[in-house]
């Protein structure tokens, strides 16, 4: 999955600017981001998206399962896919994981990082 586009809603963004809701609304824009992130995931998988009909499709869709997932900020809800042929895998987090494990969530092995190139033989002074 290269490229994704994720729609936020005005709601959420005017509670990230005020102080009564932002715990709230950091929740809110955490269920909403994960939540779009696996819905492509499971169109990629099925290879077609919602009501559409293709030769390439390899399974279908068959609603989804709320699952509570505690985070740092407090527990949300992911409405993670349902597939009818086989099942849905996503890279977000284990399958039976319930909370939040700090970096982990994050594949460190896809994020392309600008580092600079260290020459051999350079060491460090501590």
């Amino acid at each position: 999955m290269a490229l994704l586009n994720i729609t936020i809603e005005s709601e959420i963004l005017h509670g990230l600017f005020t102080s009564d809701g932002r715990d709230e609304a950091f929740s809110k824009l955490l269920a909403s981001i994960l939540n779009q992130v696996l819905d492509a995931q499971s169109t990629e998988q099925i290879g077609a998206k919602r009501y559409e009909r293709n030769q390439e499709r390899k399974a279908y869709r068959n609603g989804i399962r709320e699952r509570q997932m505690t985070t740092r900020i407090r527990t949300i809800i992911l409405d993670v896919p349902r597939h009818r042929q086989g099942h849905f895998e996503t890279d977000l987090f284990n399958r039976y994981q319930r909370s939040e494990t700090g970096v982990n969530p994050l594949r460190l092995d896809t994020l392309s990082l600008n580092t600079p190139c260290i020459p051999e033989g350079f060491t460090p002074v501590l």
